[in-house]
């Protein structure tokens, strides 16, 4: 290489180099105060943003005391902002509308069709295309879900079936005793060779304290396969479930957070969690007759009991 064009080499990388600090200086995370657990799952959502701009990010965390006005004035510097969690949700929402606001770390309501950015809820898709993979054999889903806060999830899950060549059935349930009841239709009617019961993101229609136990014990005994969109429910007896890759979310945030501060077209719409990993319960498999060779082993990133 000539010295001429090593020149020229090393003003592109300068140049590229001062674009994303630029970027990364424009960029600002903003979160609640978080500890435990919680505290990690924001570290490593940071960790894929960092990746995706190749700069650490500004972060402002929010605590309870926080001066929001304060807040507010530090953002101004910010062309982008990626909110996390609800606190996070409602300070973005008093930005400037030029702000390039993604959301993330949140499952909003009817607000969410307004707003750019991805929903913690995971993609029935996916859920749906594991089960296909672990139990070609299950031509039904079963669901019981609150038309209230589930809409969206059950939505995206009617078009996920229907690609999949799968039947959905779905009974509504405002409170825990009508969703007891839609659950005992349904169990009373379940074929474990060809149906499936899938436990959605409700805190009313799968309640852990009664409803749960009640759904693990009557599968159970009719070797129904029941899968989730909570791993805590794979610990507990469930086939399998997913969780979100907090690091490729971090990632995704970021580009969606670019795209917009680039202009670029970009759907207004909380997507669907599609960065996930999946967790195996290996002793219900066992129950149901499911043996797995090690590659179907090794799609999993979780499996329960631990050794």
């Amino acid at each position: 290489m000539t010295p001429a064009a090593l020149f020229r080499l090393l003003v592109l990388l300068s140049l590229c180099l001062h674009a994303r600090w630029a970027y990364a200086q424009q960029l600002t995370v903003i979160h609640p105060e978080l500890s435990g657990a919680y505290r990690n799952v924001v570290s490593e959502i940071l960790q894929g943003v960092e990746e995706s701009s190749h700069f650490r990010p500004r972060s402002l965390i929010l605590g309870p005391a926080t001066d929001t006005a304060e807040v507010r004035n530090q953002l101004k510097g910010s062309k982008s902002v990626i909110a996390l969690g609800r606190q996070s949700l409602k300070l973005a929402a008093t930005l400037d509308p030029a702000t390039a606001l993604v959301i993330g770390g949140v499952n909003p309501g009817a607000e969410g069709e307004a707003l750019v950015g991805i929903s913690m809820l995971p993609d029935p898709a996916q859920l749906f295309a594991l089960l296909k993979n672990l139990l070609p054999g299950v031509r039904r889903v079963m669901v019981v879900f609150n038309p209230q806060n589930g809409d969206a999830q059950l939505r995206l899950a009617r078009e996920a079936a229907r690609t999949l060549g799968l039947d959905l059935s779905a009974l509504e349930a405002l409170d825990l005793s009508s969703a007891a009841r839609a659950y005992e239709a349904l169990l009373s009617t379940a074929d474990g060779h060809r149906d499936a019961l899938w436990l959605p993101q409700d805190a009313t229609t799968v309640e852990e304290t009664t409803l749960l136990p009640l759904i693990l014990r009557e599968s159970w005994s009719r070797n129904l396969p029941v899968f989730s969109s909570s791993v805590l429910h794979v610990k507990k007896g469930v086939l399998f479930g997913m969780y979100p890759n907090n690091v490729q979310l971090g990632r995704d945030l970021a580009t969606m957070a670019s795209a917009l501060q680039n202009g670029e077209s970009v759907r207004r719409s909380m997507l669907p969690l599609r960065a996930l990993n999946s967790a195996l319960n290996s002793r219900t498999a066992s129950h149901l007759g499911l043996t797995l060779n090690s590659s179907q082993q090794k799609q999993f990133d979780a499996i329960f009991p631990e050794l």
